[in-house]
């Protein structure tokens, strides 16, 4: 019955543009990467690992996991490739006051917040943290999502949150949409870039999570959302081609802030923002991991629960290959992206 439930009203010109949009932020971003690598590596832009946890130890595990890979001076802030990519896409083509103001200009602003930590980190100013301190860099994206949050109650009128699986189900917030709105793009943020450990993880996670809400966003009729998503699936997929193992180069905090707090912001567009720890399940064990080690170490009188977080890099400590980490996060990624994916239309259609 479901088929016959679900119609989608597209017009074969509309779809044609929201593929092309995302075409676009590949061969954008492609035509950047030269130019990019270039720079990095006139500049010497190496990223700097971590040499403390956030708990203030030695990081030993993560530095004996990674000296090898850091000996190759790779460089880091190769996120400007796809957000100057999906920028150009969207300002030239999808530029709509209702649906993509907001998710490009949070893109922009919490880019700019990562690329001064990343600037910090090459500079080695970050005592031993590897960039802006924590509370800081949660204090400047906290702003970023306050602002936001703002435009979404008061300039776009959203003040309800649906409940999957409901007949009209949804909650009135009111005002209260807007320390929502903060919470969910600032835990996405975080959680996105705890993700950035490996090479090529984050960026295909974040690939498959644009990609399902691309697909929501045409079913909910969002076209221009979609077409923000594709855009920075296409990017995604040519900075993914140079960052896979061994990575040419690392996306940065500039990278990872910014596709963390889009992706909050685009959720809270479609309103699916109780279906986002589904679809970026992946993303909440990665955060999770980390919250629970911090308690274990302050409640167990600093007894670990991992052999080092995030979880990832348990995984590598335990002798998982780098990559066999990374593809495994992705069939993982990708089945509870479509367990979400499943859940919004059995939510929109089948009551």
């Amino acid at each position: 019955m479901i088929p016959e439930m679900l119609t989608i009203d597209l017009h074969t010109s509309l779809l044609l543009k929201i593929l092309l949009l995302g075409v676009g932020g590949f061969f954008a971003a492609t035509l950047l990467t030269p130019l990019y690598t270039t720079v990095a590596y006139r500049l010497k832009l190496w990223k700097k690992p971590r040499t403390m946890t956030l708990t203030g130890e030695t990081a030993t595990v993560f530095s004996k996991l990674h000296a090898e890979k850091h000996k190759r001076h790779i460089p880091t802030m190769a996120g400007v490739i796809f957000i100057f990519a999906v920028a150009l896409v969207t300002l030239k083509f999808n530029l709509v006051r209702e649906q993509t103001w907001l998710p490009l200009a949070a893109f922009s602003g919490a880019a700019i917040i990562g690329l001064i930590d990343d600037i910090i980190n090459i500079r080695g100013n970050g005592g031993g943290k590897a960039g802006l301190p924590s509370r800081l860099k949660m204090l400047l994206i906290t702003l970023v999502a306050a602002i936001g949050g703002w435009f979404f109650y008061y300039k776009l009128g959203v003040d309800t949150i649906a409940i999957p699986g409901i007949v009209n189900g949804v909650i009135h917030l009111g005002w209260l949409i807007i320390p929502l709105f903060i919470l969910v793009v600032v835990s996405t943020a975080n959680a996105v870039n705890i993700s950035d450990g490996l090479d090529g993880l984050a960026g295909g996670l974040a690939a498959i999570a644009f990609s399902t809400y691309a697909i929501i966003a045409v079913i909910d009729g969002r076209y221009a959302v979609a077409g923000f998503c594709v855009a920075i699936v296409g990017a995604l997929l040519s900075y993914t081609w140079f960052n896979i193992f061994p990575a040419r180069f690392f996306m940065g905090d500039v990278g990872s802030f910014a596709l963390g707090t889009a992706l909050g912001v685009v959720a809270m567009i479609t309103d699916t923002v109780l279906l986002l720890p589904v679809i970026g399940a992946v993303f909440v064990a990665e955060a999770g991991s980390v919250i629970l080690q911090i308690a274990s170490k302050k409640l167990r009188n600093g007894k670990k629960l991992f052999r080092v977080s995030p979880i990832h890099h348990h995984f590598e400590a335990l002798g998982w290959p780098e990559t066999k980490v990374t593809m495994r996060f992705w069939v993982i990624g990708a089945v509870m992206a479509l367990f979400g994916l499943a859940l919004y239309i059995l939510g929109k259609f089948a009551m």
